[in-house]
């Protein structure tokens, strides 16, 4: 009997044992699950290495995906990266490089394995200017760009993780006056992606009041909101000095102030003389969708105002028989045309 238990706990010692180092194999506790760069995940030919904490990648992946231009020296082993004013020159093997004349310290060297040519991620990304995070829970890396942070916040908004001011669980944190983003990307008229200065990213309301951002497409995109929300409203009647606080009536400003309001936050003077002195000027020849257009009206220099609609159409209303309507910027308007205005 005793033969017979030492043998059954010899067979299950021999067991683990021999399992034992086939599971670290499989999987490593230094493993690198994954490489992203600016949120998008790379595919690289070959898996990451990582030796004492430093994590290397193929090179050309490395200096290409990140906006360098590369050289090599194959009887070297050297290769020389240029992006803009910065070069940057290094011999595989070696733990030192050469950035514009300055030399840079590495902690492992790059290497030649299996045939591929690998290079520190962090020393090559953050020498380029970008950012590097090791997200330790789930073994990622992530590169993040050197970005222009050129938008400033005009007035204190909050950063989203998406698109929606409805759902307010999903504020991260509120962007005060002065802070600087970098812009992702227009989502639509009223929302842009951004990048905080410490790598968050999220969404911000893309309306005038919040920050200083402008572009032809993120205007255009705002204009043809303005006209959409201005459609809902066609046909409504024309009331002189109708009131502010309803919308079954309208005079010409009450109309532009209430689209301005509603879509983009922007609060216009009641009466379209007061308008007038708002916005930037622009010339007739130079108006894009959202533009308000001034005439003179009622022995007024200044008594009406319209939205330009593109296509040579404005979007007005004057008339009781008319109400809310598009029509030509016709040689009738165009003969009381006193300026324009941009608002955005």
């Amino acid at each position: 009997m005793r033969i017979h238990k030492k043998a059954t706990l010899l067979v299950l010692l021999t067991s683990i044992l021999y399992t034992a180092p086939a599971h670290a194999a499989v999987m490593p506790q230094n493993q690198v699950t994954g490489v992203f760069l600016d949120d998008r995940q790379l595919v690289l030919e070959v898996q990451p290495l990582l030796i004492n904490g430093t994590t290397l990648i193929p090179m050309r992946k490395l200096f290409e995906e990140q906006g360098a231009k590369i050289s090599w020296n194959n009887d070297t082993k050297t290769v020389k990266a240029t992006k803009g004013t910065l070069v940057l020159t290094y011999q595989i093997g070696d733990l030192t490089a050469n950035k514009n004349g300055q030399a840079l310290s590495l902690t492992v060297p790059g290497q030649v394995v299996g045939g591929n040519t690998m290079m520190p991620l962090r020393f090559v990304s953050e020498a380029l200017g970008s950012t590097v995070k090791w997200e330790a829970n789930t073994r990622t890396v992530r590169i993040y760009s050197a970005l222009n942070y050129d938008t400033t916040i005009r007035y204190g908004v909050n950063l989203r993780s998406s698109p929606n001011s409805s759902d307010q669980s999903g504020v991260q944190q509120m962007l005060s006056v002065g802070d600087k983003v970098h812009i992702v990307r227009e989502v639509d008229a009223l929302w842009l992606e951004v990048r905080t200065q410490d790598n968050k990213t999220g969404y911000i309301s893309a309306k005038p009041k919040y920050s200083d951002y402008t572009s032809e497409s993120l205007a255009e995109k705002q204009g043809s909101a303005l006209l959409a929300y201005g459609e809902k409203y066609l046909g409504t009647p024309y009331e002189f000095g109708a009131a502010t606080n309803q919308t079954s009536t309208f005079d010409c400003s009450s109309f532009v102030g209430h689209l301005f309001e509603n879509v983009l936050s922007v609060d216009l003077p009641r009466a379209s003389y007061n308008q007038a002195k708002e916005g930037k000027e622009v010339g007739i020849n130079e108006l894009r969708k959202g533009d308000l257009l001034f005439f003179s009206a009622r022995g007024l220099d200044i008594g009406h105002v319209a939205m330009y609609a593109g296509n040579n159409q404005i979007l007005h209303t004057y008339s009781k028989e008319q109400g809310v309507h598009y029509e030509a910027l016709s040689e009738k308007w165009k003969k009381r045309f006193v300026t324009a205005r941009r608002m955005f």
